[in-house]
């Protein structure tokens, strides 16, 4: 086998973003995958409306409030894999 060139000893190119503040950065991660803020919302919508039938006395609807509360954080969880999925293999 003939040997060819050795590889390229430069690191890859990656995007620069500059002086990108947080509102920047927040609003360019909700655009790459939209389903974790969501994701995000629902959990914190549930997990109040527990709490506060939790306040009330309304001990059946706080433990189904809480229950629900696993389920949409586990919606965030895999929304945050796929979206990490998805930019390792855009990325190829």
């Amino acid at each position: 086998m003939a040997a060819g060139p050795p590889p390229p000893l430069d690191p890859p190119v990656l995007p620069a973003f500059g002086d990108e503040g947080f509102a920047d950065k927040f609003l360019r991660k909700t655009r790459e995958n939209p389903l974790v803020p969501f994701g995000c919302l629902c959990t914190v919508g549930v997990l109040t409306y527990g709490l506060i039938s939790f306040k009330k006395g309304n001990t059946r609807r706080s433990q189904l409030m809480m229950r629900a509360r696993i389920l949409a954080q586990g919606f965030t969880f895999a929304a945050l894999l796929g979206g990490m999925v998805v930019t390792a293999l855009k990325s190829k």
